[in-house]
């Protein structure tokens, strides 16, 4: 019966010494993985001496605002009219105009800036400024049409590759509009959208091209109402800081009329 004792013992004593070895192998093994994970996901950087293990670092930060930025879409700050077309009457060898309307309808000042993928054949008026809350400007854009090469559809096909984007940046009350805004603030700039030009044919009226024609007249009476000077509402003044008496202006007047009715009588 003892022995019988011993040997139930000794087993079970072997049993519980394979149980801890095991226990004791898988954390080490755990361990090693996870150490090898850590080097493997900070590359090229050793541990300092004292420093802690998943202490935070700016870069971090930096890649969690982008990760937020990319999963959020920036909220829009201008409100384009049309919204996804620039129209443009075809008229092969010249230069046509498009229009469209930018209204900022954000809480603050905006500033805004075009870019085309022609430079070479396409400019805008203006190129870039800044809108205050809920101002709004009708813009133009000038393209050179060239010739088709074989034949009208497939030039107006090829023409269609055209594109404009519009972006816009936040920008404090009274502050002058340079283009150099937009890199100096890169991270804050919103691309409002990308514009695809369209050709309309002047020969078929159409609604898109009865809008145009209203938009650039607007553009244009907005054009020359900012050339004319401002009006001028102090005295009358006429050459070398005379001022002009209007009392002695009609007195004058009445005498000349007086002088001549007498000759008159005479």
């Amino acid at each position: 019966m003892a022995i019988a004792a011993d040997r139930h013992k000794s087993h079970r004593d072997m049993k519980l010494f394979r149980l801890c070895s095991f226990w004791q192998t898988g954390n080490n093994s755990w361990s090693s993985s996870s150490t090898q994970n850590l080097h493997h996901s900070h590359p090229g950087n050793s541990r300092r001496h004292g420093e802690v293990p998943g202490s935070s670092r700016p870069s971090s930060s930096l890649t969690m605002s982008s990760v937020a930025r990319s999963l959020f879409p920036p909220r829009r700050r201008l409100r384009l009219d049309p919204s996804s077309n620039l129209y443009f009457p075809y008229e092969p060898g010249k230069q046509v105009r498009s229009a469209i309307g930018l209204k900022n309808t954000s809480k603050s000042h905006v500033a805004f800036k075009f870019q085309t993928t022609a430079p070479k054949s396409c400019y805008m008026r203006p190129p870039g400024g800044i809108l205050a809350p809920g101002e709004s400007i009708i813009a133009t854009v000038f393209k050179f049409v060239e010739h088709p090469e074989n034949n009208e559809k497939q030039q107006l096909d090829q023409k269609s590759k055209v594109k404009f984007k519009i972006m816009s940046l936040k920008v404090k009350a009274g502050i002058d509009y340079v283009p150099e805004l937009f890199d100096e603030q890169k991270d804050q700039v919103t691309v409002e959208r990308i514009l695809r030009v369209v050709f309309l044919d002047v020969a078929r009226p159409s609604p898109a091209l009865e809008k145009l024609k209203r938009q650039l007249a607007e553009a244009e009476a907005a054009v020359e109402a900012r050339k004319k000077p401002p009006p001028d509402t102090g005295p009358r003044v006429v050459g070398e800081g005379l001022v002009i008496d209007e009392w002695k202006e009609r007195r004058e007047k009445y005498l000349a009329r007086q002088q001549v009715e007498a000759v008159d009588s005479v």
